[in-house]
């Protein structure tokens, strides 16, 4: 894994022992490269969960864009650059990516902790997700044989893919083992 991926890392890890964010878990194609072999990939996504400024219901990333801005890092559109890699904070979109978000585990970047979300759950994402680029990761997930299949089925069956996951079986996995 790229070493600058580690400097991402470690500026995320301060901002949360600064109490800027709470929980955070990597996702996305970077979180896959946990599990998979390294893809080439424009962003990092990390996934936190918000909290509303005291007195407000708005939900905002301000804080980390502040937090961000007086450390010199830049603002291109949605992303932050950090260390070179364009970063996008990302709230839970949903029942899954929050169970995925509390259930992310550790793992190491040359000597730095990183959460990271299981690979279930990062294969149940893309599963929900179903852009052609998922379905193609989640072929590499099964192929590599890093899910853990009665935990896989359980999220299936706790976030309602079902039904997807057997039209992903039928057009992608007829003939798998």
């Amino acid at each position: 894994m790229d070493m600058n991926i580690r400097e991402v890392i470690k500026i995320i890890n301060q901002m949360q022992a600064d109490g800027v964010i709470e929980r955070y878990a990597v996702g996305g194609a970077v979180g896959a490269t946990f599990y998979l072999e390294p893809i080439a990939t424009l962003d990092v996504d990390i996934f936190v969960a918000f909290k509303a400024e005291a007195g407000s219901v708005i939900i905002t990333p301000q804080r980390i864009y502040d937090y961000l801005t007086a450390r010199g890092c830049a603002v291109q559109g949605e992303y932050i650059v950090i260390s070179g890699w364009p970063v996008q904070f990302l709230p839970p979109a949903g029942p899954l990516v929050e169970e995925a978000l509390a259930q992310a585990v550790e793992k190491d970047v040359a000597g730095t902790p990183v959460r990271v979300f299981t690979a279930e759950h990062l294969a149940a994402v893309a599963l929900q997700t179903g852009r052609a680029k998922d379905k193609a990761r989640l072929l590499q997930f099964i192929e590599a044989g890093v899910l853990d299949p009665a935990r896989f089925q359980a999220i299936l069956t706790r976030h309602g893919l079902g039904a997807a996951w057997k039209r992903f079986e039928q057009q992608f996995l007829r003939d798998h083992p």
